[in-house]
């Protein structure tokens, strides 16, 4: 496509293409900072509670981007940002003038500032972030800073404290591994050191793993209150092969084909909230757990599905049916796309959706969402746009259609 271009006319293309994107961000942004404003006005002149106005305008912008609520809240706070504080920011970003990066900057570090202040604040950041293009991230939120401290010095941001900033984060990382990090008191952190060193003790002089690699294996009995780590040595007089102590304590739940636990087929597994998991990982977890089948059941004749249907109903879609929610099955509701008893309580009419999306559904003005017979779900905008979704576990494991 390009190969009869000159080294500069590349260079001058790739300048070109970051400042249409930078204008392409900064238009949607624009978009939805006007649909936000719509959707307040809208509020304001009803008699009828309906939902916070929020998330009204992050259903629609999370189903029109097929991005998560978080993002598109994310996305609202940004466009109420350029809307409401930085409007001469906006228009420099809308020229290509400025990226993404930079107009990021600049909202975050200006969060604390003073509404007062903002016209002239806004004015002298839009003449001097052009020039900032450059900057390393640090830099440039030291120069943000300095126009903040200038006009509002209380308004400059402030790191949160260590305690404030404690936190565990466990994210799924290759298939069939999750990387675990964050941040805890000194004490606690020496206490987990010393538990994972013990657990990782416990095997026999035998067993082929390393330390590091014992001690990665110590998270899951550690997690299930078990006080002995299994040994891998494979011999069957093992000294350290005793039974180990405590029930389990945590449930993992994972979807597979009967071929994949059988070990005739390879086919991976799922993990609720990290993904594919190879064969052998899904083979290991059902030798040392319990495997139930995932049946189709039939029509419930009242309301509520038996729980068999609600197993069901939560495998086929995995996660809220909602466009781009992740949401997990075990933290949404059932709906009836049809409500009862107009429709029946049968996986045709179920679908999951999160407390959030299941409120905007039922009271907000113009959703309405159709299903059809395989679990594929047809949701409505009050704009007429029509969001189709299918259904994650159906679609990773097709029998469940």
């Amino acid at each position: 496509m390009f190969d009869t271009l000159a080294d500069a006319d590349l260079i001058d293309g790739l300048s070109d293409a970051g400042r249409a994107e930078a204008a392409a961000i900064a238009r949607r942004l624009a978009l939805i900072g006007e649909l936000d404003a719509r959707r307040e006005r809208e509020l304001a002149e009803t008699i009828f509670w309906r939902t916070d106005p929020f998330e009204e305008v992050a259903a629609e912008v999370s189903a029109a981007l097929a991005i998560s609520r978080a993002r598109a809240g994310g996305q609202i706070q940004y466009a109420r940002a350029l809307r409401d504080k930085l409007p001469l920011v906006a228009a420099v970003f809308a020229a290509g003038a400025i990226d993404y990066r930079v107009v990021r900057t600049i909202i975050t570090r200006t969060a604390t500032v003073d509404t007062g202040v903002f016209p002239e604040l806004d004015a002298a950041l839009a003449r001097h972030a052009p020039k900032w293009m450059r900057l390393s991230d640090q830099k440039l939120q030291d120069r943000v800073d300095q126009w903040v401290a200038k006009y509002d010095p209380n308004g400059v941001r402030v790191p949160p404290s260590v305690e404030e900033s404690r936190h565990i984060t466990v994210e799924p990382t290759t298939p069939g591994q999750a990387v675990v990090w964050g941040t805890v008191s000194a004490a606690d952190g020496a206490s987990f050191d010393q538990r994972l060193d013990a657990l990782a003790a416990t095997v026999c002089a035998n067993d082929p793993r390393t330390h590091q690699q014992r001690r990665s294996d110590a998270l899951g009995p550690l997690s299930r209150l078990e006080a002995q780590l299994p040994c891998r040595c494979g011999t069957p007089d093992c000294p350290a092969a005793a039974t180990r102590a405590a029930a389990d304590a945590a449930v993992v739940h994972v979807l597979a084909d009967q071929a994949t636990v059988d070990g005739t087929s390879d086919k991976p597994g799922y993990l609720p909230g990290f993904g594919i998991q190879p064969a052998q990982t899904v083979r290991e977890l059902a030798a040392a757990g319990r495997t139930t089948p995932v049946t189709v059941p039939t029509e419930t004749p009242g309301y509520r599905p038996t729980a068999a249907l609600r197993d069901f109903i939560r495998w086929r879609d995995l996660t809220c049916r909602w466009p781009g929610c992740d949401a997990p099955a075990l933290a949404t509701d059932i709906d009836h796309t049809v409500p009862y008893p107009y429709g029946a309580t049968h996986p045709s009419n179920l679908k999951l959706y999160c407390r959030h999306h299941h409120l905007v559904k039922t009271f907000c003005p113009g959703w309405s969402d159709r299903q059809l017979p395989d679990g594929t779900v047809l949701l409505t905008a009050p704009t007429g746009h029509i969001y189709r979704t299918e259904p994650h576990g159906a679609a990773l494991f097709p029998t469940l259609a």
